[in-house]
């Protein structure tokens, strides 16, 4: 993931950051500075950031790809870990071993719901919108059943509650992780055969057959790496809260779907950035924090968030080039013609 200084689209969403600290450091009267609200928020941001990174992939595929069952299959996952980690290993006498059996099971149903969207892209044919919302129904109504729609407490396990809370050097152990994920799938995109493979793919799928990439495999891959992030997710969250739910983070895909459109992806395909999606992410939580902090209702930020969508998707329709040959052309059509 390499900085571009010249890059329009990094330094916009550098800036919207820029703005959004120094207007909640003014309005909070420096109290918004405080190095534990900082890592307060590098807890909390671990979560959407890593099922935002599931998003974008599934939109960079192409093909109108979209994975809308990311927070189901988080919920589900850790669900799931937590009904038979149990029966594998005791939280209170073998705490490492039972974090270990949680983490495994958690990223093992993670990766089997991502495969199951995946087959049923690329081999059943059907449209990814409306499979992976089918599929978000029926990851949910899994983890109704196994929890009779009541929250599931969490072993009591030190090291797993040592990844959702405890810090590293003063850096929270999610935003480790985090960064971590982000880095690697920036590299996967940008340096490995299966990046450039899925950047064709979304950008031109009939030259990406023509050069022997299989559809099938990459969609297969894409959303089974999108499985495997929504189920990393779902470990910090059951860590960092003690408990999972099948209903948790109600307003996470929104939220995840705007931090990927506001850096940039093309819902159309073929182009995403991770490092985008990166500041994408902090200028989000930054805005939710200060919303917090200045006791703004949770009604006010869905409905903020549903508008920065709506926006960021009608402005990703347009690029700056098309901006500049708009303006042009309204001045030449209002200048006096010459005789």
């Amino acid at each position: 993931m390499k900085l571009k200084l010249s890059d329009p689209e990094l330094n916009f969403l550098v800036g919207i950051n820029i703005v959004i600290l120094v207007v909640a450091t003014v309005l909070s009267r420096g109290d918004f500075l405080d190095v534990y609200n900082f890592q307060s928020m590098g807890g909390q941001l671990p979560e959407l950031g890593l099922l935002a990174m599931g998003v974008a992939l599934s939109m960079i595929s192409g093909n109108g790809g979209i994975d809308l069952s990311g927070v189901a299959l988080a919920n589900l996952a850790g669900v799931v870990a937590a009904t038979l980690a149990p029966q594998l290993a005791s939280p209170d006498a073998a705490p490492l071993l039972y974090t270990g059996w949680f983490a495994v099971i958690a990223l093992a149903t993670g990766l089997a719901g991502g495969l199951l969207n995946g087959v049923l892209i690329a081999r059943a044919g059907l449209t990814p919108i409306l499979c992976t919302l089918g599929t978000q129904l029926l990851y949910t109504g899994f983890a109704v059943v196994l929890t009779g729609g009541t929250s599931l407490r969490v072993g009591d396990a030190e090291a797993l509650a040592a990844i959702g809370n405890e810090t590293v050097l003063g850096v929270p152990i999610p935003f480790v992780i985090f960064a971590a994920m982000l880095l690697g799938t920036g590299w996967l995109l940008k340096q490995s055969p299966f990046g450039i493979r899925l950047f064709l793919l979304g950008t031109n799928a009939k030259a990406a057959r023509y050069a022997g990439i299989s559809q099938a495999r990459m969609l297969v891959a894409t959303y089974a790496l999108c499985g495997v992030l929504a189920a990393t997710a779902g470990v910090i969250i059951a860590a960092r809260t003690a408990s999972v739910k099948s209903d948790y983070g109600t307003s996470y895909l929104l939220i995840a779907i705007l931090i990927t459109v506001m850096a940039g992806v093309r819902p159309q395909g073929g182009y995403g950035r991770m490092v985008c999606l990166f500041f994408s992410a902090v200028a989000l939580q930054l805005l939710s924090s200060t919303f917090n902090l200045l006791g703004i209702s949770n009604f006010f930020r869905d409905c903020a968030w549903g508008l920065l969508l709506l926006f960021f998707l009608a402005f990703a329709r347009f690029s700056l080039r098309d901006l500049r040959a708009f303006l042009s052309a309204s001045h030449n059509a209002g200048a006096p013609s010459r005789k």
